[in-house]
């Protein structure tokens, strides 16, 4: 049988009614949650459950939202950090005004806020495209977090801007510790990723990635271009809000506009880029990458004595140099070479 996704032609064998290859990828992704959950929080420690996993995590999620506008809606966005600032300020404030709300809800309310600015800002995109709507979603970036700066309402009064955010208690169990906020996330994540993967097989899925290959013929075969898009920007700026709160409640503690900076869209941005564009499993290749290459650098430089100066940039030269090299020997990632390594092994050591 011959099936598509994110403008790919995949192959898979049929026999006795069973697709085996469908069949052992969700084998092996039931095996490998089984391990995240039981395994992962037993043996790690705390410093890499708080420093590695729980912001490769949430970087996922952010990643997975912009694949979904990007990837498979093809709508170029360069202001995801401002959705995921939405998502977190919003959740915040849900908290703060409505006593005894769940923290679960407020993470819902906050994605919902971050869909509603979504579709706002997705409106240019009925009308321009490419390096253009690049530049209407910038100024999202740039209107967003001046709002969060200049509206004190918003920040509660403080200050300084920074607010600390409330404790996460769901049903009277806190998650305060490195392996409950772990927990958390890991199931959030697993959720909103399972429920983006059955949604870009259906009929949406279908209807986004036929406005990213050719918009005029799929509107003429019956697609609403306007549906379509807003669609993918309220669903997009929803994961990146949820993504948001949870960076800010389960990782930095904090509430601040400073950490949604223009320097956190462009991460994301490479993240898509290095993992694959248009691929569920190359957000979360990409997000590990991008999370584990700042350490593996750090270790290059200590270890070869190089100088401050140099060490200093490495990391920047480093995600230059792989970009410009995944455009153009893989346009399509490392899911691509995840998935070119499975077809040779299936067919090792028999290659006729």
């Amino acid at each position: 049988m011959l099936y598509r996704e994110a403008g790919q032609f995949k192959t898979s064998y049929e026999a006795d009614g069973q697709i085996f290859p469908i069949v052992q990828d969700r084998i092996a992704m039931l095996a490998l949650l089984a391990v995240a959950i039981v395994f992962v929080p037993l043996l790690a420690s705390p410093y890499v459950l708080s420093a590695i996993l729980i912001p490769f995590l949430i970087f996922s999620l952010a990643a997975l939202g912009l694949n979904i506008l990007t990837g498979y809606a093809g709508q170029l966005s360069l202001g995801t950090a401002a959705f995921m600032a939405v998502g977190a300020f919003a959740s915040y404030n849900f908290i703060l005004r409505i006593p005894g709300l769940p923290v679960l809800v407020a993470f819902v309310l906050g994605g919902l806020s971050a869909a509603l600015v979504g579709i706002a800002f997705g409106l240019p995109s009925l009308r321009i495209r490419g390096f253009y709507l690049a530049a209407a979603t910038l100024a999202t970036q740039f209107f967003v977090v001046w709002c969060l700066t200049k509206i004190p309402y918003l920040t509660n009064y403080s200050t300084s801007g920074v607010i600390t955010a409330q404790p996460i208690v769901i049903l009277g169990y806190a998650f305060d510790t490195p392996d409950r906020k772990y927990l958390l996330v890991l199931g959030v994540v697993a959720v909103m990723a399972l429920l983006a993967k059955n949604m870009i097989r259906s009929n949406v899925g279908r209807s986004w990635m036929a406005v990213r290959d050719m918009d005029v013929a799929a509107e003429v075969i019956g697609f609403r271009l306007m549906r379509t898009k807003l669609l993918a920007f309220a669903v997009s700026s929803f994961y990146c809000g949820v993504a948001g709160a949870l960076y800010a409640y389960a990782y930095l503690g904090t509430v601040e506009p400073e950490a949604y900076n223009l320097d956190l869209s462009f991460r994301i941005l490479f993240m898509i880029i290095i993992g694959g564009v248009g691929s569920v499993l190359g957000s979360f290749l990409g997000a590990a990458f991008i999370v584990l290459l700042p350490v593996l650098l750090n270790v290059v430089a200590h270890s070869l004595a190089l100088p401050t100066s140099v060490a200093s940039n490495l990391e920047l030269m480093v995600f230059g140099a792989l970009i410009i090299f995944f455009l153009i020997v893989e346009p399509h990632g490392l899911a691509r070479l995840w998935q070119i390594g499975k077809e040779k092994l299936r067919l090792w050591p028999f290659p006729h």
